[in-house]
């Protein structure tokens, strides 16, 4: 489980989380949503241990996030722009994967580059910005994190790669309980792939809530009714 308590983030004067409090259960698909400069991306830096809140707690299984090397073995994190080592192949990043997270799988990586047509020879610097996101998500997948952590993870895909891209969450939440959570300005991706559905707005979390128990929801008119206010033009965060 994942918990965010009352955290609070400036970047000068600014506060881009404001009290923040969220919970992603255990084994569950979380999507997370918000207008434009809604903190999402913000927290997710959080969580993914690049950026330090300035109060409140984050936890994984009661453990803090913050300087947790043993939490990152088990924790991946695929940014909407994902890079690479200057000039590695999917090989050698393989090696480097298989170096740093003990449940490593090369069977499985070598299954999922096949899967998604990618070289594993080529430099990944030629790769086109779908083919890294592939790349990026093989290679995840291959660690076997019980945490996922994905940032705008379909922009950009085209439709079979996003239903193979779920094929492998579901199956992975299926069968090891891995907990997701997914940041996306797509409301009818997030309603066909999440079961747990978080709004935010100026750093704070507006509605939090499980997808099963709103009886004729959908993910579009629930966004709307909780955050249809904003300013017209105004669109879901990215």
């Amino acid at each position: 489980m994942i918990k965010v308590e009352n955290v609070t983030k400036k970047f000068g004067q600014t506060k881009a989380l404001d009290d923040l409090t969220m919970t992603v259960p255990k084994g569950s698909v979380y999507g997370l949503m918000g207008v434009n400069g809604a903190g999402k991306t913000t927290i997710i830096r959080h969580l993914a241990g690049f950026l330090i809140q300035d109060e409140g707690t984050i936890t994984v299984e009661g453990e803090p996030v913050a300087d947790n090397e043993r939490l990152k073995e088990r924790m991946l994190f695929i940014p909407d722009e994902v890079y690479f080592f200057r000039g590695y192949t999917m090989n050698e990043m393989a090696a480097y994967y298989s170096r740093i997270y003990p449940g490593w799988d090369r069977e499985r990586f070598d299954h999922m580059v096949s899967d998604f047509g990618l070289d594993l020879g080529q430099n990944m610097g030629k790769f086109s910005r779908g083919m890294r996101k592939q790349a990026a998500f093989c290679l995840a997948m291959s660690a076997k994190p019980d945490y996922l952590v994905l940032d705008e993870p379909v922009d950009g895909l085209d439709p079979i790669v996003r239903h193979k891209l779920r094929h492998y969450i579901f199956d992975d939440v299926a069968d090891r309980e891995m907990t997701v959570l997914i940041s996306s300005h797509n409301a009818k991706e997030m309603e066909d792939i999440c079961n747990y559905i978080g709004l935010m707005r100026n750093g704070k979390m507006v509605f939090e809530g499980d997808l099963m128990e709103l009886d004729n929801v959908t993910v579009e008119s629930l966004f709307l009714e909780k955050l249809g206010d904003i300013h017209e033009g105004g669109e879901i965060d990215a």
